[in-house]
């Protein structure tokens, strides 16, 4: 698959994630979350089809929100339900189990660091590591520099990231 196409997709999936979730949390407003929830689930699925790294990705992040039972609104399920059947209906691509389980490991780490680690510490440095949800960030680099796929991987993580934080700010500002 393209990077550029891949790209456009990791910002899709990351800006449509985070409008779903701000919608449903603080708009309280399921329609829209359910729609964004939606939009992310597309365009996550189609990177996982298309793309063995995005795949390690998007499945380790889901199954580590399910873990860490972060699936708790209509927009979840809805979300779940269309990448589920979208990766179903189009098969995903073949994947290490060891790669998934460490990148899913990273992924339930951020969850639950992310939700208890101020009551945890008072440390700024391991606020801010685990508020940015940066277990991930570093597995995936290293997965990538250990050769389990290709740097472009990271990088499009980074997208996804970059742009999640992104539409948190523009949410912010327009409603």
């Amino acid at each position: 698959m393209n990077f550029v196409v891949l790209a456009i997709l990791f910002i899709l999936s990351g800006f449509s994630m985070k409008y779903s979730d701000d919608y449903f949390d603080v708009g309280h407003n399921n329609k829209l979350a359910i729609i964004f929830g939606i939009v992310c689930a597309v365009a996550s699925a189609l990177a996982t089809i298309w793309d063995a790294g995005s795949a390690y990705i998007f499945i380790a992040i889901l199954i580590g929100n399910l873990l860490a039972l972060k699936v708790d609104g209509k927009h979840h399920i809805a979300t779940l339900i269309v990448y589920v059947l979208i990766c179903i209906i189009c098969g995903i691509p073949e994947l290490s189990i060891a790669v998934l389980i460490i990148a899913m490991i990273s992924a339930l780490l951020d969850e639950i660091g992310h939700e208890k680690i101020g009551s945890i510490t008072n440390n700024k440095y391991v606020n801010l590591f685990f508020e940015y949800r940066c277990v991930m960030k570093v597995v995936i680099l290293l997965l990538a520099l250990f050769g389990a796929f290709g740097f472009e991987v990271f990088l499009l993580f980074l997208l996804f990231e970059l742009s999640y934080e992104l539409a948190g700010l523009v949410y912010a500002r327009l409603n």
